[in-house]
């Protein structure tokens, strides 16, 4: 059975982590197949939202420890990061299409900055989110002290990560950390109506968007505000804004086509 799974539905592609009895941790194999699976879905033009989600309870613990502590197995930490986790944050950040982490239960470690690394974090009430790394002895990778920080704040980022606290999905919600939490009842249902909102709306300029979020971490006011012309002239040019003006002038639904 594949590590990975995908599956493409009305526009949407569900990635799901499938190493159930290993809490979806991810080995050597696991990451190069995400890192594929996230490239088909950039060049798939029937695609225009992702989700990213884990089988059974965890979404995903992180680094399999196995993995790195049986000689015969370790590619060691600078293969580990450079090949395979530095490569997924960059793919999600770089793909301009959304992607939705559905965080369906634990997330840990590298899990959790997978997650914090997509667009929009939507939780199970069951969820919970870790920075395991120094339970071990490690530091946080997978972009955590980059994101974690932007999201919750300097001093919660520097706790949390210091401490190792677990994180409930309710408290994440407070925190800043996740767009909302969600009942595990009808967790996947809510996923999926963000997810086919997301893939009906014009996903240039949602795009576009992203690169604007992306360019906001490292740009000043003077930058910022040029980019944001530039991409809104590039908008405007767009079979989508054409389509979204006349269905707005004529009172109808409009019919987007994410060009």
């Amino acid at each position: 059975m594949s590590s990975i799974t995908t599956n493409i539905e009305n526009k949407v592609a569900t990635i799901t982590l499938n190493r159930p009895e290993k809490f979806n941790s991810f080995n050597r194999e696991m990451a190069f197949l995400l890192q594929d699976e996230l490239d088909a879905c950039e060049k798939n033009t029937d695609v225009r939202a992702i989700i990213l989600v884990g089988n059974g309870k965890a979404f995903c613990a992180g680094q399999d420890l196995k993995e790195v502590t049986s000689p015969e197995l370790n590619p060691g930490f600078k293969k580990i990061l450079e090949e395979h986790y530095n490569p997924i944050i960059k793919r999600i950040r770089s793909i301009e299409k959304p992607i939705i982490a559905a965080v369906n239960g634990v997330a840990a470690g590298a899990g959790a900055n997978i997650a914090l690394a997509c667009d929009i974090v939507v939780a199970s009430e069951a969820a919970s989110f870790i920075q395991a790394f120094s339970k071990i002895g490690l530091i946080p990778d997978s972009a955590g002290t980059f994101f974690l920080p932007r999201l919750i704040g300097f001093q919660k980022a520097s706790a949390l990560m210091m401490l190792g606290d677990k994180v409930s999905a309710t408290d994440a919600e407070k925190l800043g950390m996740v767009y909302k939490v969600v009942s595990s009842e009808t967790f996947m249902e809510e996923v999926n109506n963000i997810a086919n909102n997301l893939a009906n709306m014009p996903t240039k300029a949602i795009g576009l968007t992203k690169r604007l979020l992306n360019e906001s971490m490292s740009n000043d006011l003077e930058s910022q505000l040029e980019l944001e012309s530039k991409l809104q002239i590039e908008s405007a040019q767009s079979e989508d804004y054409a389509e979204g003006v006349d269905a707005f002038v004529n009172k109808r639904k409009p019919n987007f086509k994410g060009k």
